[in-house]
């Protein structure tokens, strides 16, 4: 049986928006979609999704330490 690979099977997305997300569950979250991108091969367009997802939970890291640094 032929199983089709989506972002949904690569990584559960998490129950809340990322910005709602606590900082350990973006962590988890991060670190979950970049395991998941090492396991990939190169050619499978599941990637993309991932690595949009991965861009967002990194935009949302680096836009809480701006506002960190900021106070």
């Amino acid at each position: 049986m032929l199983r089709v690979m989506t972002a949904e099977t690569a990584v559960q997305p998490p129950k809340h928006p990322v910005y709602a997300l606590t900082t350990y569950e973006l962590r988890d979250y991060r670190r979950q979609l970049e395991h998941a991108l090492r396991a990939l091969p190169g050619h499978v367009a599941v990637r993309t999704q991932l690595e949009q997802r991965l861009d967002q939970v990194l935009a949302e890291q680096a836009a809480r330490l701006r506002g960190a640094a900021g106070t």
